[in-house]
């Protein structure tokens, strides 16, 4: 397992490249991105 540290607009960039690529291939990759960024980015001091 890697832990990478990555500004929420550096995540959101990597998620509209994946974006670009075919679904069946990047599904996968893009919901552990979502399950892993979404509570922290909830959890941010607004």
């Amino acid at each position: 397992m890697i832990d990478l540290n990555l500004s929420v607009q550096e995540i959101n960039l990597i998620l509209q490249a994946l974006g670009q690529a075919p679904y069946a291939q990047v599904a996968e990759l893009i919901e552990k991105v979502k399950e892993q960024a979404v509570p922290q980015v909830e959890a941010m001091p607004k």
